[in-house]
């Protein structure tokens, strides 16, 4: 079983705590309009890892790995404030194991639900596949398990973002190395790519199409649905390997080129592990993305109001250095609350903060009950409750959570 592997090396930087050079207008506003975070039980045991959010029209669904001899996909709904007996999903020895590239759980409006995860298909070369699979009985049982991706290479087929398209199919994107397989002409042996793939609720598949053709190899995907359409972010990597942020959106059927948040120009020969946010409601969209161009790391937030096609000022969310791990939820007026991990005094923490597309934000709250933070941390909204779930790091891996109250 394979355990905690990456898909490239991690550059030791981003950990130089340095003096702010982009000041940003601190207000005295309490965080999400007078809520304030405290400690939420859940019922992922010790042992737990590698959590995952959703939302639905019915509540909050929590997903996470157990892991023994087997590795084991299990999740909890949250719904009138109390959480679901766990289920299982499925599990497997030969899963691809990382905690930044974990599988997810999602509930379709239909009731439907939909899951991912990630079977090895060559150990050596960190090769695995996506499968998924959905249920109609609330988990009770799942179909056969198939694949959006059928180039059968053994190659990358991961870091997946589900979502519900707007005539109740699903549509997903994902990273995938197949060129790095199949190419014949780059003589440092092909490209990422980053992949789309559309289902109809009757399970047919509509799409397998690329939308951009050489990405960052093991960055985390972020996907919406829009009231114009889907839009995703991704770490782009171009010739000269320069890794900023880009947004691309399905415009009738084709992807647009893609668009930078703001231009960190951050030149990085390696994978940073460090991909981007976004949510979104109607044609409102927030975005956080992680930047540590010069070694510096930074947290930002940009916002748009016309559905991804141009962006506002780049927001800095840390307050000293950060490490990234970011998430972002909107909040009803347009504001959003965004969370990262922070890196002071040589130490890091997980924070969030309310941030305005002016460009105020409130301060910072630290997470209560996050001590070491392994992992990526996880952020949702379900009606007027902001949860975070992360995997605890301190005496053996399990899931802990914090929820906010939102007026």
């Amino acid at each position: 079983m394979i355990r905690r592997k990456f898909a490239a090396v991690v550059p030791l930087v981003f950990l130089v705590a340095c003096s702010r050079t982009e000041p940003q207008p601190t207000v005295d506003q309490p965080l999400g309009l007078g809520a304030e975070l405290a400690p939420l039980e859940v019922p992922a045991q010790a042992g737990s890892a590698h959590p995952q959010l959703t939302t639905s029209q019915k509540g909050a669904i929590l997903s996470w790995l157990d892991q023994d001899e087997s590795t084991t996909l299990r999740f909890s709904e949250r719904t009138g404030g109390n959480w679901s007996a766990p289920q299982t999903v499925s599990s497997g020895k030969d899963w691809f194991i990382t905690a930044a590239d974990v599988p997810s759980v999602l509930r379709l409006k239909d009731g439907t639900l939909v899951a991912n995860w990630y079977p090895t298909t060559d150990e050596a070369i960190e090769a695995y596949d996506t499968q998924l699979s959905y249920s109609k009985d609330d988990g009770k049982t799942w179909a056969k398990a198939f694949s959006p991706h059928h180039d059968k290479t053994k190659t990358q087929h991961g870091f997946v973002s589900l979502l519900e398209l707007a005539d109740g199919g699903v549509g997903m994107v994902w990273l995938d190395g197949r060129d790095q397989e199949l190419n014949t002409t780059d003589p440092l042996g092909g490209s990422m790519a980053l992949y789309y793939a559309s289902f109809d609720s009757s399970w047919k598949q509509t799409a397998e199409s690329v939308v951009n053709a050489r990405v960052c190899e093991c960055c985390q995907t972020a996907a919406v649905v829009t009231a114009d359409g889907v839009l995703t972010a991704f770490r782009d990597r171009s010739a000269e390997e320069i890794r900023d942020i880009k947004v691309s959106r399905l415009d009738s059927g084709k992807w647009t080129p893609e668009l930078a948040l703001h231009d960190d120009n951050w030149k990085i020969d390696a994978c940073p592990i460090n991909g981007p946010a976004l949510s979104a409601r109607g044609r409102q969209v927030a975005a956080a993305w992680f930047a540590a161009p010069n070694d510096n790391g930074r947290a930002y937030v940009a916002f748009s109001q016309d559905a991804g096609k141009t962006w506002g000022q780049a927001i800095r969310l840390d307050d000293e250095a950060s490490l990234g791990r970011v998430d972002i939820e909107l909040l009803d007026d347009g504001s959003a609350i965004a969370s990262w991990v922070e890196f002071a005094n040589g130490k890091s923490a997980f924070k969030v903060r309310h941030v305005l597309p002016s460009g105020q934000r409130s301060a910072a709250t630290d997470v209560p009950g996050a001590g070491r933070v392994s992992g990526y941390p996880r952020m949702t909204r379900a009606g007027n409750e902001l949860i975070l779930a992360w995997t605890d790091g301190d005496g053996g891996n399990q899931v802990k959570a914090a929820v906010a109250r939102l007026k």
